[in-house]
């Protein structure tokens, strides 16, 4: 695991630690003996090049602080991370706001689609999660947010699973590029992983805490 990257378990930095202070330990005693019989049995008429000891030693002493150095950025790292874990854990039962993938399960979500001020027309696109559309419905240009019922054409609700939404919308006929669609939903888990900290929302989606616009209790 990286030593910087602020994820890992409670009792891995402790541990790394220890190994490697044991091991700088014992390389330091095992590099002063090698040394020690170096100098004992060096040749009277050819000695040890002073310099090159100084070199020696200079050597492994970068080493040894690299490594130590190492060794306190992951108790450092571990810290940071179980720290914000524990300030994101007041997250769980809230609804986050963001953009991405959600999960359907037949009860109606709010969304906030982004529309530009100036288009004429525009319509959310709905996808299932292998990229197939399966509805477009209108949208009022001048809405902030509205409830996505999840409803088909034959009035019956889509499968429970998970969909991703977006906005197409024209202006004199003409396409803009497509607009971005955050969604509220609940964080059900909060979860470090692959260097940061992800939300666990329903369905198993996940999402990065730093992509969260706004939380509030649920409705």
């Amino acid at each position: 695991m990286d030593a910087v990257s602020g994820v890992t378990s409670t009792t891995q930095p402790a541990s790394n630690s220890s190994n490697s202070a044991t091991a700088i330990a014992s390389d330091f005693e095992t590099f002063l003996t090698m040394l020690t019989t170096q100098l004992e049995n060096q040749d009277p008429l050819d000695p040890v090049d002073s310099q090159d000891l100084a070199v020696q030693l200079a050597t492994f002493s970068g080493v040894e602080q690299q490594t130590r150095t190492n060794a306190l950025l992951e108790d450092l790292g571990g810290q940071m991370g179980l720290a914000n874990l524990s300030q994101l854990a007041s997250w769980v039962g809230m609804d986050a706001l963001a953009v991405g993938p959600m999960y359907f399960d037949g009860a109606p979500i709010e969304i906030r689609p982004e529309i530009p001020s100036f288009a004429d027309s525009a319509e959310l696109v709905v996808f299932r999660s292998d990229g197939t559309e399966v509805q477009r419905l209108p949208l009022d240009t001048s809405a902030e947010s509205m409830l996505w019922a999840g409803v088909g054409a034959d009035g019956a609700p889509l499968p429970s699973g998970s969909y991703s939404l977006s906005v197409e919308s024209t202006v004199d006929g003409e396409s803009l590029p497509d607009g971005r669609v955050s969604a509220y939903r609940e964080i059900v888990e909060v979860r470090a992983s692959g260097g940061g900290t992800q939300l666990v929302t329903g369905g198993g989606i996940e999402l990065d805490a730093a992509s969260v616009i706004s939380l509030r209790q649920p409705v």
